[in-house]
């Protein structure tokens, strides 16, 4: 079976409903929308044949569409409304893709340690595009760097759905307000998009981005995406620089009915280096569950710029080609995952592992470029399987929903904003009164 679509007035139409394998099961889904209708292979099936011989869509899918999302499917040809994805050998269900590591912020905390523009032509992007979606991928997360100031993010935005995908975007948010950004995600709803938090006032917001006027241009983007009825999350991100604004940032998420997370772990750079750590709030970290493994490499990749695969963010090394080896490559994936889950360096033999808190790609990262004592690792980074962990939506038989929860309870005494010099740099704690790190 190979996927079929319509021929479409418009260049970047995507498809109304798709249908697609998803691992052991089949799922009826409407792109930009967080529920979904789960099917048994047979109307798999019987959907598959109505695209390829033209038939009109089966009444029992504007049954279905209605009761999910309140949509009304026209009497036409199938293909007129659906694309039916084909199945995979891959075995691959989500993925993350760094479409550029340029940024317009610079936050001290940032995982990456250079923000280069650089990476595939327009025709690469397509190719990986295609790859992934060979391999089974249905929930792609587009991130960066800063994803939407690509020149080309709208393009490949358009072509993945087109393809089929249910597109998650995280962001900064500072594009939001932009026009061209408001009318792509009214034309091609995402499925989520998740936008970061690093303040909730302009003096500490520009202060952690150093960007100037980027709390007023953040602020008019989210209100932009509320009146544009956006699925939006918002990822509080706290840092020695803005923890003193901790309930403030969650006021203010609360207040734009957007649901919101909290975070305060951080991690090191992508090539181990440690200057993210150096910025966390100590009185702020949180303590992580038991690592017991993730899918990583199994049922999720992540790709870089440049179109190379590896099992996540942080489990870079080894990686797969998937520019000029092909969707093959990633049959190599699953041994790589394997090799990076087995204990190494200091972790050899340790009699803790059972209760240890942190991923083994990140220790085996950490301890390969020599940036981090063993004990900063398990004490201060953060899972790598957070930023994805949340990459699908709840489906039901007939449609699932999100249950919004508070993330944070109980509240702090008030604090003050990190000491600065007369050069407004931050003050390291041991110079500060009453710290003693």
């Amino acid at each position: 079976m190979t996927t079929t679509t319509s021929t479409r007035a418009e260049a970047d139409s995507v498809p109304r409903l798709v249908a697609s394998p998803f691992l052991a099961q089949h799922l009826l889904l409407r792109p930009g929308r967080a529920s979904g209708v789960r099917i048994p292979e047979a109307r798999y099936e019987e959907l598959a044949t109505a695209v390829r011989e033209g038939l009109p869509v089966p009444a029992w899918v504007a049954d279905a569409a209605g009761q999910a999302w309140g949509m009304d499917v026209p009497a036409c040809p199938a293909g007129d409304v659906l694309l039916v994805r084909e199945r995979s050998a891959y075995g691959y269900a989500r993925a993350s893709w760094e479409i550029n590591l340029g940024c317009d912020y610079d936050c001290d905390f940032c995982y990456l340690p250079d923000k280069v523009f650089a990476g595939l032509r327009w025709e690469g992007k397509q190719r990986l595009l295609r790859v992934m979606q060979k391999a089974g991928v249905l929930w792609l997360q587009i991130t960066g760097g800063e994803a939407l100031i690509d020149k080309q993010f709208a393009a490949a935005y358009v072509y993945a759905h087109q393809l089929g995908m249910m597109v998650q975007v995280s962001t900064n948010g500072s594009s939001l307000r932009k026009p061209p950004i408001r009318d792509l995600f009214a034309r091609h709803r995402p499925y989520r998009l998740t936008v970061s938090v690093y303040g909730a006032t302009a003096e500490t917001y520009d202060r952690v981005t150093k960007n100037r006027g980027a709390f007023g241009r953040w602020i008019t983007g989210l209100d932009a995406a509320r009146e544009d009825g956006l699925p939006v999350r918002l990822n509080v991100i706290v840092s020695d620089d803005n923890a003193h604004e901790v309930d403030a940032m969650a006021a203010l998420a609360a207040s734009y009915g957007f649901h919101h997370e909290v975070f305060t772990n951080m991690s090191p750079t992508i090539d181990g280096g440690a200057n993210p750590l150096a910025s966390q709030s100590l009185a702020d970290l949180k303590p992580r569950s038991v690592f017991t493994g993730c899918n990583a490499g199994r049922t999720f990749f992540h790709v870089n710029p440049h179109g190379v695969a590896s099992v996540c963010k942080v489990g870079r090394d080894p990686n797969v080609n998937l520019v000029t080896e092909g969707v093959d490559a990633l049959t190599r994936l699953g041994v790589i995952a394997e090799s990076l889950q087995l204990r190494t360096g200091g972790c050899s033999g340790c009699t803790k592992v059972g209760a240890c808190r942190t991923c083994r790609p990140l220790a085996t990262s950490t301890r390969r470029r020599g940036t981090v004592e063993s004990s900063t690792v398990n004490m201060e980074v953060t899972d790598h399987d957070s930023a994805h962990r949340n990459a699908r939506p709840d489906v039901s038989a007939r449609a699932g929903y999100h249950r919004p929860t508070s993330h944070r309870a109980g509240r702090r005494p008030a604090r003050t904003a990190p000491s600065r010099d007369d050069r407004g740099r931050r003050v390291p704690d041991h110079r500060r009164p009453g710290h003693g790190r």
